[in-house]
This record gives C-alpha cells, structure tokens and sequence, in this order.
C-alpha cells in the first residue's frame, strides 16, 4: 500500500477555494480545477504519504504509473496485466468554478483509429491543437460532493419545441424550424449541426441570451432552468454557440451522493459544483464550445450520439451497513463511498483489482493482509491487486476506485 500525491490541473473555469477548501486548507492564488490520481501519462500521481493536493509540493522521484509499469501482474492482477501496464481507470477531484467546455468523448476504436492518424501526422501529443492524446475511449461517472449542475444529452425534441415557444429571434426559430420539421434523431441533428456551423452571427447570439434573460425575469419561462442556464453561460462565454446548444440540453442537478454517467458520444458540460470523477484511463476530449481550447467542429459532429434520452443517473447498490457502490456499464471501473461510524468494527470491501482509497472527511484505518494505513481527510492510497480483501475502520467519508 503506497500513500499518492494528486496532480493539480489549474485550467481556468476551476474554483481556487473548492478543492482546497474540502481539505481546510486556504485558497490558491490560481485556480484549481481538477486534482488527478492515477497513472495516466499527462498527469502521473506521485507515490508519497502528504495530502493529494500540495501546491508546493515538488514532484517525487517516485510515480505511481513507474510504480506499476516495474510490477504490473502485482499491482493489477493478472488478467488486467495481459493487456496494459497502467491503471484502466483516472480518479478526479473536479471543481468548477465557471461553466467549462461543451464537449463529447470518443468510443475506442474511434479513439485509437484517430490517435493513429494524429500520430502518423506528426503531431506533438502536448500540441494545444491536438485532439487524441490516448487510444483509448472516456467514459466518466461523476459522484456529487456538493450541489453539482451540468448539461447532459439531448433533450426531448418535443420538450425543446416547448422551450422555444414564443421565445422569438433568428436562433430560436431555426431550431423550431429544424425540430418541427423532423421529431427524431434527424432533426436534432439538423439543429445541433446549425447551431456549431450554420450562419448565425455574434448579435443573433446576443439577441438570443438576451431574450431568455428577458423571458426569465418576467417569470414567463417554460423551462426556468434552460433560461437561467442560457444567461449564465452568456455571462461567462458571450456569443458561443454553447449558449444556443444548453436549449438543446438535459439541465441535470446532481445533490450531494448522487453520481451521473456520461457514456461515449454524449454531449455535455460541467457547470458548477464540486465532485469526483472516475474515467477510463484517457484524456481524450472533443470541444465544440465555451472554451479558450482547441475546438474541433467536424470531430466532435462525427463522435456525437443524437439520440434524445433521458440522463443517466445511477444508483447506489447498497453493498454493506456503510457503503454503497455505483456500478457503471463498463468494465474500466467502479466507485464505492464508505460513511464509516465506528473505529472498532472494520469494514470489509468487495473487490480485488488495483484500488485508490480516498479519504474525503473524517480519518479511515485502510487494512490489508499486507499491513494498515491510516488516511487522514485528504489522504489517498493505492492498494495492489496482490494486498487481498481490504478493510477500513474510522469515522468519516470514503471513496475507493475499483475494478468490477
């Protein structure tokens, strides 16, 4: 068992005071927006026994990817071992703090088909334009530590069509034009492709951003979160696309315990809170808008599922007396979160892959039949595949990553 340092990632949208704040610590003087645990080449996790997130930390002559790269059979298990010397999966700590991009992420073999084709056309994998750092797909599943709001999936077209009722401007009445024409898949093609290349300007934009604010503050809204949104994003990104598309969006709240899937192809965007994600192992990013990043229209537009549904939330599987694991449809990984009470009575976990135990509140003494570890609130661990069944006592909140 060997105690993991996280990477910061200062992207812009992140918040200075959530991430650090859930640890008592003081704000940054930049932003914070993810801390990365794993062992993914663009934000290795370093083998240490501080906090996962320090700011001044240096780096350590020690990196969790070397670390299982130099015994890949022990710390993974012998099936995952066959196919890679990494983790398969990333763990975040995300906190937005302004809305950030709108965007998709690939399935598999579009992922290593692309990532080929970038490779073969010499591009650098840190280049600012460069699309597939990996070859592998991202799904993700976002577990709630706050209030947490995002944009997932396409809305029904129906429930669109009442949005934009009355609503008025070039914008709206394409969209109407586009969907009332056609009520399945196509029409919500046909919109969302007008929204990201049609020839609407900055003012039309503009008009439309004003017209749901307008629409909002007189309380006349059919959709008051649509409106709300569409103000909000206009506020931090004026005249992107992005703001148009949000009328085309599920708006989802996640309260705190709740946890979102979002599958290959799905349109989305984090707007504020503060959370965890889990992922495959992958960076792969495909942005359409509200972003200063590279943008890849064509790319995104031949990855997107246009399949109106419903956001896929999942629930808890109540596993034990305290804790609940959230099983997603796909074989990367699963999230377990522990509310233990009761320093005297340990708590076995199911599972036996490659495990990062994550101590959000609280303190946990983490167990194996290899030795004990105590996490205090900010503390993460890796536990080998070899370790056997793990345990924990404490009192507090904890989330571990696993394999199914």
């Amino acid at each position: 068992m060997e105690g993991l340092r996280g990477v910061i990632k200062p992207y812009a949208w992140g918040s200075t005071t959530a991430i650090p704040g859930l640890f008592d610590l003081p704000p940054s003087p930049t932003p914070v927006a993810e801390i990365w645990l794993g062992t993914h080449p663009a934000g290795p996790s370093d083998i240490s026994s501080g906090l996962v997130y320090e700011p001044d930390a240096t780096r350590s002559d020690r990196s969790l990817a070397g670390y299982v790269a130099a015994d890949p059979a022990g710390c993974l298990g012998a099936e995952l071992a066959q196919r890679s010397t990494a983790l398969p999966y990333l763990v975040k700590l995300i906190a937005p703090a302004r809305p950030l991009s709108l965007q998709v992420h690939p399935t598999a073999e579009q992922a290593a088909s692309r990532f080929a084709a970038e490779e073969a056309a010499g591009i650098p994998l840190d280049a600012p334009h460069r699309c597939y750092r990996d070859t592998n797909h991202k799904p993700e599943l976002l577990f709630a530590l706050t209030e947490f709001e995002t944009l997932a999936g396409f809305r029904a077209p129906r429930r669109v069509l009442e949005v934009l009722a009355g609503l008025g401007g070039t914008v709206a009445e394409r969209l109407h034009h586009y969907l009332s024409r056609d009520l399945t898949r196509t029409g919500v093609k046909a919109a969302f492709e007008y929204l990201l290349t049609g020839d609407m300007g900055p003012g039309d934009l503009a008009d439309l951003a004003e017209r749901c604010t307008a629409r909002y503050r007189a309380g006349k809204s059919p959709s008051v979160r649509a409106d709300r949104i569409v103000s909000h994003l206009a506020e931090h990104y004026p005249c992107d696309p992005g703001i148009a598309a949000a009328l085309l969006l599920n708006p989802v709240s996640l309260a705190p315990g709740e946890a979102l899937f979002i599958p290959a192809g799905t349109v989305h965007a984090y707007l504020s809170g503060t959370g965890i994600e889990i992922m495959a192992n992958s960076d792969n990013v495909l942005r359409a808008g509200l972003t200063a990043k590279h943008i890849d229209v064509p790319e995104l537009l031949a990855t997107v599922d246009y399949t109106a549904a419903p956001p896929v939330r999942i629930a808890p599987e109540r596993v034990s007396r305290t804790t609940r694991t959230y099983y997603a449809p796909v074989d990367e990984f699963e999230l377990s979160v522990s509310h233990l009470k009761d320093w005297t009575r340990p708590e076995l976990l199911a599972g036996h892959g490659p495990r990062i135990v994550l101590t959000v509140s609280g303190a946990a003494r983490v167990s194996t039949n290899r030795g004990t570890r105590t996490l205090n609130r900010g503390q993460a661990a890796f536990v080998r595949a070899d370790e056997g069944p793990l345990s924990l006592q404490g009192v507090g909140m904890v989330v571990t990553a696993d394999v199914p």
